[in-house]
């Protein structure tokens, strides 16, 4: 794998083209006292979504959905957002060994990617290869914008997301966290809101109390009991968000609540409902998930971190426009319209020498 401008570089995971929906989606103004915007995209998610739905092929007849995909929704996420700079975060190799040493089923099972359509033209040796080439591909084509990409061994990039969005540097900034992943809606705050491309759906922590009846500081611990699927890992039976949100409704403060408040809440009315009977007797279930899905301490290690903060303190914007339509012509993308993406990779050029 290519490495990035950065830290280091990359793995594998999966989302629907925002190419495909379009977005029409109007993000909120900064508030006064918050002067720039951050764009963080959880970029396996984007990237593998893209690969799937998008049957673009190259001159040569080769599928490049994946790698041209993310280019239009980088595209479309910069003319919606207008962001100041943008940190592209990577799965590690491996970023899920620590999880899955704690929880062996972590993850396991998930469906294999398929593409949803019907037209296929290469074996599927020939699609995993297709399908490693983009990526590596995606990731050099990065290097030539100016954007932070940042990736460590070992670590998934929920919790370089964390690390990202928490940073002192970016203090005042408004952050937007791209991702489908309901996981980050923890991260939720003053500053830190969730765009989700497929629902088109934008989530601020108000927002959040009013759909789910759950604060952010609190999210964490209601996903515990819930469960999710898509990891692998079961909650409690028969308690899902919207019980959760009615039978604890003190989740919905602004105050972050522990296990043991949570247990003694539902042994005081245990008897009552089913619901609290059920998460007592899975306590265990519940602390081991919230060990696996908190990001508010993000497993990162110092010297990850260290990485981190020398990658975002020393990183130069540099926008290699030449390169960048020479790599297209090279990988047959025919006709594409990137002028907005480029207009505004100079003026993030541009700020930075002022």
């Amino acid at each position: 794998m290519i490495p990035a401008r950065g830290v280091e570089l990359v793995d594998t995971r999966d989302l629907k083209s925002l190419a495909s929906i379009g977005m029409r989606v109007r993000f909120p103004p900064q508030a006064p006292s918050i002067m720039k915007r951050l764009l963080v995209i959880d970029a396996l998610n984007l990237m593998f979504r893209n690969y799937i739905v998008n049957p673009s092929l190259s001159t040569n007849g080769q599928p490049i959905g994946g790698l041209k995909g993310f280019l239009q929704s980088l595209q479309k996420l910069i003319r919606e957002t207008k962001p100041d700079q943008v940190v592209i975060c990577w799965d590690g190799e491996g970023g899920s060994q620590r999880r899955k040493s704690q929880n062996k089923g972590y993850k396991e099972g998930r469906k294999p990617i398929r593409l949803n359509r019907d037209i296929r033209n290469l074996t599927e040796n020939e699609e995993i290869s297709n399908k490693i080439w983009q990526q590596t591909r995606l990731v050099e084509y990065l290097n030539e914008l100016p954007i932070v990409q940042l990736m460590l061994p070992a670590v998934e990039a929920d919790d370089i997301i964390s690390v990202v969005v928490q940073h002192p540097s970016f203090a005042g900034w408004q952050k937007v966290i791209v991702s489908s992943d309901k996981d980050f809606f923890q991260l939720c705050d003053g500053e830190t809101i969730v765009f989700r491309p497929i629902q088109k759906q934008i989530i601020n922590q108000t927002g959040l109390v009013e759909q789910h009846g759950i604060h952010p500081k609190n999210f964490a611990l209601a996903i515990a009991i819930a469960g999710d699927k898509s990891d692998n890992l079961p909650g409690v039976g028969g308690v899902g968000l919207p019980t959760i949100s009615k039978r604890f409704p003190f989740l919905a403060e602004d105050v972050s609540y522990d296990i043991d408040t949570l247990m003694k809440y539902s042994k005081e009315h245990a008897g009552k409902v089913k619901a609290y009977t059920n998460v007592l007797e899975k306590r265990a279930v519940v602390e081991e998930n919230y060990r696996l899905m908190q990001l508010y301490t993000p497993s990162v290690s110092v010297q990850g971190r260290q990485k981190i903060n020398y990658a975002l303190g020393n990183f130069k914007p540099e926008f290699a426009k030449t390169n960048v339509k020479a790599m297209m012509i090279e990988d047959g993308f025919g006709v594409v319209n990137f002028v907005d993406m480029y207009a505004w990779m100079n003026k993030i050029v541009a700020d930075s020498r002022i």
